[in-house]
């Protein structure tokens, strides 16, 4: 097997879910990206306003994408507690684009569309590396290994030798062998004491 096929083979998982997330993430980003662009421009809200609106619509579509196609073999605890801890940070993702805009927009002056823009892409790219990294961590997390057999559950079952469980003693030329690989008497009634034979 080639280095790049046992690469593939370790980060198997991680590729894919890359790749559905960047599916979603580019409609999700056409959202973001026209709608704010239309809120701004055309419908004359204010830049960070418009960023608000069409990155909440955007999230209810990746949420719906992530949860039902990127992350869907992953553990489910619950459609509530998803949700809330999706909007959340996606909350945080939105607050990362804010500042960026924010930065542009009212400290360094760049209010021209194309500065917009290159800032909105800026923030919107900060964001989706958190989102993705802070889903995987915390929305929906990795599928648990099954649980390890509990100790001791060998030994269950099994015959008592003076009190303690132990492995059934095995026959040799008619005779149980201990543990100790002491030959034991047949037995013929009542106890039999290493050592000792059985009385008739």
């Amino acid at each position: 097997m080639t280095y790049a096929r046992k690469l593939y083979e370790r980060f198997r998982q991680l590729i894919h879910e890359l790749a559905k997330f960047g599916v979603v993430g580019v409609i999700a980003f056409l959202v973001t990206e026209v709608g704010t662009n239309l809120l701004h421009f055309q419908a004359a809200l204010g830049p960070l306003i418009s960023n608000v609106i069409a990155t909440v619509v955007a999230t209810g579509v990746s949420f719906g994408g992530n949860r039902y196609w990127t992350f869907r073999h992953r553990d489910r605890a619950g459609l509530g507690r998803e949700s809330v801890l999706f909007f959340v940070l996606n909350g945080v993702g939105l607050g990362i684009q804010l500042a960026c805009l924010s930065f542009a927009y009212y400290v360094l002056g760049m209010t021209d569309k194309l500065s917009y823009n290159v800032a909105l892409l800026i923030g919107i790219a900060f964001g989706t590396l958190f989102r993705f990294w802070s889903y995987r961590t915390w929305v929906w997390r990795a599928t648990q290994p099954a649980a390890a057999a509990t100790p001791g559950l060998a030994t269950q079952g099994l015959p008592q030798a003076n009190g303690h469980a132990g492995p059934v003693l095995p026959q040799a030329n008619g005779h149980l062998v201990g543990g100790t690989g002491t030959t034991l008497p047949p037995m013929r009634g009542g106890t039999v004491t290493p050592g000792h034979d059985a009385p008739l």
